[in-house]
């Protein structure tokens, strides 16, 4: 019965999500760069020239806003991606 009582508390203490994700500002960003290019084509770098930052990159990736597109063989460490359908509804 205690046992019971503690696996309820401890459920009920983890939040839940409700509804879809919504992309940060920083990810939409991003993801907007894909809407007028060739394949949905995602760019490496910001608008500054600075690399963005491979966190938005991969969590995009995991929301399905974006999927690799393919491997770069100049340079393996970078993320070649491509905005997916969901990505596009996401930023709609």
């Amino acid at each position: 019965m205690v046992e019971a009582k503690l696996n309820s508390r401890a459920a009920s203490a983890v939040p839940k999500r409700k509804g879809v994700a919504r992309p940060t500002s920083a990810q939409v960003l991003w993801l907007r760069r894909g809407l007028d290019q060739p394949g949905g084509k995602l760019p490496l770098f910001d608008t500054n020239g600075q690399r963005v930052n491979e966190r938005t990159i991969r969590s995009c990736i995991q929301q399905g806003w974006a999927e690799p597109w393919f491997d770069n063989p100049v340079k393996p460490d970078w993320l070649v991606c491509k905005l997916t359908a969901a990505g596009r509804k996401a930023i709609a």
